[in-house]
């Protein structure tokens, strides 16, 4: 037995996983352990999973696979995040390897459970491996519980979680059941991240929840995230850009719209994913069906910001999904125009309401619907970026090398969006002035002004 000083964490999934993971690195050093970035170095090594869909499963297990495989046998494997917590019997099952088990609601509990390997013998573990799953059936642990940062830092931008879990329920979701209910972070705490984040030179906050437009409903608060908003340019306006994502059909309301609007640090770039098109299906995904709304909520947007940049997901071979419903979507990706899109095949989820229906679209068909979505979004993708050229437009620099800089315009989130390219070297972490030379499908090449 051996004190537990250094740890490593690989996070898979998406930036909110990346959120926690931050936090667990912080509450660690606090109690004296180390980071290191070789897992080989670690005596403790934490993998933070995804387990929102099979594809992300096979990620997280080829990742666990990996790193026990190499592992001595002083070293200890944990398993954290939405695998664990939606599956621990099935993690383990798959890796014998892993030590312990560690879900999303209990992710504060990391220091215990590594003091707890530390003066426990490898043998002892073995033989008592249940008394290390740290998993509970409670409502999702928020940063300011535990003191922990609610963001995590990527070069000039961090991400910044506003709530945890989800209150709706789409049949084709396991989020609710592996993070709990939506529960809103406190306004303050939100603020004093901000600041943080600032004070770190942090130039663009994207707000993250698994619903942005429910903030503040679970505390009585209507239209919570513009107040929100409001609040965060005000308390930190030397932070230049401000960008929501995930935000939910139906929930984009007036004032929400006039808060981007009016205000230069809030990016015109909407993430609003839609799932699907036609009215049968979304009420078989139980989703909002009312394609009138959606229709006007989007002309609502581009009338008050002619430049917005729209994003929306969808989803194509949902259990049931009919030759003519899949046509209406691809007839509505082409009169709507997306500036961003984004597409998944179904993925049978078990525990799901759309569990139950049948997973009857064939893979070859799921493929192939997928296909001829990305093609037709291709060719709108590019007519929009060339009409940009000519165009000026503010770009964060995030990084340079090869002879040339690499940034992003308000129309790109980070990670999921395009790129700006320009063909020099350039000192990077600001914002510059860039008109547009080239347009490829998905990025932008400029010149800076």
């Amino acid at each position: 037995m051996r004190p537990l000083r250094r740890f490593y964490i690989a996070s898979l999934g998406c930036p909110k996983n990346t959120v926690d993971a931050n936090a667990m690195a912080v509450l660690l050093q606090r109690a004296g352990h180390e980071p290191t970035l070789n897992a080989d170095e670690a005596d403790l090594v934490i993998v933070n999973t995804c387990g929102f869909i099979e594809q992300a499963r096979a990620e997280s297990l080829e990742a666990l696979s990996d790193l026990a495989s190499e592992l001595t046998s002083d070293q200890w494997l944990v398993a954290a995040g939405c695998w664990a917590q939606r599956d621990p019997d099935r993690i383990r099952d798959a890796v014998p390897r892993i030590d312990a088990v560690l879900g999303t609601r209990s992710w504060p509990e990391i220091v215990t459970l590594a003091g707890s390997l530390g003066a426990t013998s490898r043998g002892e573990a073995l033989r008592e491996r249940s008394s290390f799953s740290l998993i509970e059936d409670r409502l999702a642990t928020l940063p300011e519980e535990v003191a922990a940062p609610g963001y995590v830092i990527s070069g000039p931008s961090a991400f910044l979680k506003i709530a945890e879990g989800c209150s709706r329920q789409c049949a084709f979701c396991a989020i609710p059941s592996i993070k709990g209910s939506a529960v809103s972070r406190d306004l303050d705490a939100i603020v004093n991240d901000a600041r943080q984040l600032r004070d770190y030179g942090v130039l663009e906050i994207n707000l993250i929840a698994q619903d942005a437009t429910y903030y503040g409903a679970d505390r009585g608060k209507r239209d919570g995230l513009a107040h929100l908003l409001e609040m965060l340019v005000t308390q930190v306006p030397e932070i230049p850009w401000i960008r929501v994502l995930y935000t939910f059909p139906g929930y984009i309301t007036p004032r929400l719209i006039r808060v981007i609007r009016d205000t230069p640090q809030i990016l015109p770039y909407v993430d609003l994913p839609l799932q699907h098109a036609h009215p049968d299906m979304l009420r078989r995904m139980r989703r909002p069906a009312d394609m009138a709304q959606v229709r006007a909520t989007l002309a609502a947007l581009r009338e008050a910001m002619p430049d917005i940049a729209l994003r929306t997901t969808f989803i194509v071979g949902f259990p049931g999904e009919t030759e003519a419903e899949f046509a209406a979507l691809l007839d509505f990706v082409r009169e709507v125009q997306f500036d961003r899109l984004g597409v998944f095949t179904y993925s049978h989820e078990p525990g799901t309401p759309a569990a139950e229906l049948g997973d009857d679209v064939p893979e070859e068909v799921k493929t192939a619907r997928y296909d001829q979505v990305m093609i037709a979004q291709q060719e709108i993708s590019l007519r929009r970026n060339q009409a940009l050229i000519g165009r000026r437009l503010d770009v964060l620099l995030e990084g340079a090398g090869d002879g040339i800089t690499v940034g992003r315009s308000y129309r790109d989130a980070p990670e999921i969006d395009g790129l700006v390219l320009i063909s020099e070297e350039v000192n990077t972490h600001r914002i510059v002035r860039v008109e547009v030379t080239e347009a490829l499908p998905y990025d932008l090449a400029g010149r800076i002004v």
